[in-house]
């Protein structure tokens, strides 16, 4: 394969960025041998199922290295993706942090703001409100993460993707046994069995159960987890396929809350002293199931559907306390926190039912060089949730008192969509997506006491989402592309739950609506597979924190936001099993207008940076990576500082943290077995890893652990 001489005077106007990456992947001399490449990697998260380095958009695909850790949090798996700032709390009550280019920053629990998807079922329930604990890490195939404007293709709450994919099972059956243990007597038992089906009516399977349990690195901060995850998938004789997958998990943990900065510094393992006297902790358990069909009618037709049913309960206690108190004494001021008329409780008590389903057609060159894609994915949710106080008299604490909240909300959308991928010219390439969100809430208030009036009513979010990209191939191995697309974020019940300022008007959020520009470079050469994108994202009536006080979070709209910023990547392998990985993200992300005062809410001035975001990140990883044998690897990370409330006052130091790994992997006949052992945080550096933002008494530090250690081994047997 050669570059065309009658090519390069065209070419040789590119800038001197795109000249130095491109340079030397081909020659223009006879007899110059092809470098010799591994098939490209197919991401299926833009729909378009095309090459990683030939999709329009900020997309990359991660392989699960070999396990070199105890796969117990996404955080281990997601490491080095630009744009992506993953926290992990050391709190399993309150699952990671995650924001993508900015959005989820704001929240104080869960995953808001970015899609998550489990083998195409989502695990972000319609109204943008999102959990990891259901991703099983042992049974896990590969991720893929898409950011930027095409993320709008997945409709409400979509500033960024993350869809996982779960093994299928392959050749003959097998069991799998494993424990790894570290610092804080961490440890964890899996059982995976799986095997693959020879014939159309059996099923391959993979079955994966896990358990898992800590002490945890601060007081207050012990979890036990049990997950199991199961996926059945035919191979039918009429060309279809069947992925048929069942998913339970069970979490018990206290919260340890967070600190301010001079508890901290004194004691990064301790907590307040409501955390102990209210015995704050969560207990989460959630049982889910889903069916995804694929039929290739011909070569140019083909059809897709996914139907999916679960129920999550959850109970939260909370450590608000009673009331205020006179200072110096154990005097209550009456109709303060939870003995004011409106509060609605330090326990937060709710169950959830979720059902949806997917169905799309694809049609391959209907015209020529034309994929269309058209489909509706329908989402609902039903909720019965109450609140009640924590305690029952002065003496009984951490329990559940008198009833404070009773309502039943409903949700539900009905997004049709559109696609087309048209390749109008040997080169050139035009992406377009058109998707019309509409989300509708209602809520039914049961508890009507005295001044707590009638909170019912119901509000319906609806816009018209478009995005399209252009792409250029400059040379077989390099392209550039610019998108635009506008994206929607509709607050979620939990956000409505308490408004901002007091008030029984719940659903007075707005939705947030933004505008991307992206311009991205992708090359792959001899120098490594490289990434680069610039953006600009404005957002209207964006969805900020207003405040968090004892586990009790409020929202409200800020009239403008701007996020601009450049991610890099780079990846390559070195020298045999030798491989390298770096990244570098930046954000300016600010508040573009002033927000006035609202209740005890202080304004916030224009050009404040918005809190949660680290402005500057980067990552860069070294490893030997051998099928068998032994292994080693080591990473380092860094984040900047990031602000802990809207006027800036007060900030998480940035920090810069290294591990290392070691492993052997050892087979022979029908027995294999992989151990790896792990030291993270390598220097002993006291950092902040998450905040909480606007901590309402200035508890904003979540502090991360010291220098810590994991090991692990497991056994497979092949029948």
């Amino acid at each position: 394969m050669y570059l065309h001489a009658t090519r390069l005077p065209i070419k040789s106007t590119l800038s001197c960025l795109i000249a130095c990456i491109t340079q030397g992947i081909y020659a223009d001399e006879p007899g110059t041998e092809e470098v010799q490449r591994l098939a490209p990697i197919v991401v299926e998260v833009t729909r378009t199922d095309r090459a990683a380095l030939e999709t329009p958009a900020s997309a990359y695909y991660l392989n699960p290295p070999e396990q070199r850790s105890m796969n117990v949090n996404l955080s281990e798996t997601l490491k080095g993706v630009p744009g992506l700032q993953l926290n992990n709390r050391e709190n399993y009550a309150q699952d990671l942090q995650i924001s993508m280019r900015g959005f989820g920053a704001r929240s104080t629990f869960g995953v808001r703001g970015v899609r998550l998807y489990v083998d195409g079922i989502p695990a972000t329930m319609p109204d943008g409100q999102g959990q990891t604990s259901n991703i099983d890490l042992n049974s896990l195939d590969h991720i893929e993460v898409l950011s930027g404007p095409f993320s709008s293709l997945y409709g409400n709450s979509s500033g960024g993707t993350i869809l996982t994919q779960s093994r299928e099972g392959q050749g003959p059956d097998s069991v799998t046994l494993g424990y790894s243990g570290g610092s804080q007597n961490k440890g964890q038992t899996n059982l995976v069995l799986q095997g693959g089906s020879e014939n159309a009516s059996e099923p391959s399977y993979v079955i994966s159960s896990s358990y898992f349990d800590t002490n945890g690195y601060r007081d207050h901060s012990g979890a036990h987890k049990v997950l199991n995850n199961a996926k059945l998938t035919w191979n039918l004789d009429d060309g279809s396929k069947i992925n048929w997958v069942n998913n339970y998990v069970k979490i018990d943990a206290d919260d340890p809350g967070g600190l301010t900065r001079p508890q901290w510094e004194a004691n990064p393992k301790q907590v307040v002293g409501n955390v102990t006297k209210y015995n704050a902790r969560k207990e989460i358990e959630q049982v889910q199931t889903g069916l995804t069909w694929n039929k290739l009618i011909n070569d140019q037709h083909e059809l897709y559907a996914m139907a999916y049913a679960g129920q999550r309960s959850v109970i939260q206690y909370q450590s608000t306390p009673k009331c205020a108190y006179v200072d110096d004494t154990d005097v209550c001021i009456p109709n303060t926190i939870q003995l004011g008329k409106k509060h609605a409780g330090g326990v937060i008590d709710f169950d959830r039912n979720f059902y949806g389903t997917d169905v799309r057609w694809t049609g391959k060159k209907v015209l020529p060089n034309l994929k269309l894609i058209a489909g509706v994915a329908i989402d609902a949710m039903t909720e019965e949730r109450k609140g009640f106080q924590n305690f029952i008299g002065d003496t009984q604490y951490g329990v559940k008192g008198e009833l404070r909240r009773d309502e039943d909300n409903t949700l539900w959308n009905a997004d049709p969509y559109l696609q087309a991928s048209y390749n109008f010219a040997p080169d050139w390439t035009l992406d377009a997506g058109l998707r019309y969100s509409n989300v509708h809430f209602k809520t039914e208030d049961h508890y009507i006491v005295g001044e707590n009036g009638d909170n019912s009513g119901k509000t319906t979010y609806e816009k018209l989402l478009p995005s399209v990209a252009l792409s250029w191939k400059i040379i077989p191995d390099a392209m550039i592309y610019a998108s635009y697309a506008q994206g929607f974020e509709t607050p979620t019940f939990t956000e409505m739950a308490y408004p901002a300022d007091g008030s029984n008007d719940t659903l007075g959020l707005k939705a947030a609506e933004s505008e991307t520009y992206e311009i991205g470079l992708k090359s792959a050469n001899r120098f490594g597979d490289f990434t680069a994108a610039v953006f600009h994202t404005t957002t209207q009536d964006d969805i900020v924190s207003a405040g968090s006080d004892g586990g009790r979070s409020t929202f409200r709209n800020a009239d403008k936001t701007l996020r601009k910023g450049l991610e890099l990547s780079w990846s390559k392998d070195l020298w045999r099993d030798l491989s390298a990985q770096a990244s570098y993200s930046y954000i300016d992300a600010t508040f573009d207008a002033d927000i006035p005062a609202i209740g005890n809410v202080e304004a916030v001035a224009a050009g404040n940076y918005i809190p949660g975001i680290a402005k500057n990140q980067a990552f860069l990883s070294l490893g030997w990576k051998p099928e068998n044998g032994l292994s080693a690897g080591v990473d380092v990370r860094y984040s900047d500082r990031i602000y802990v409330n809207d006027t800036n006052t007060e900030y998480a130091p940035s920090y810069t943290v290294a591990g290392a790994n070691v492993g052997y992997n050892w087979s022979v006949k029908d027995w294999s077995m992989k151990t790896f052992a792990r030291v993270d945080n390598l220097f002993d550096k006291d950092y902040s890893g998450s905040v909480i933002v606007n901590e309402s008494n200035d508890r904003f530090y979540e502090p991360s652990e010291g220098r810590n250690w994991s090991a692990g081994l497991s056994l497979t047997k092949a029948f």
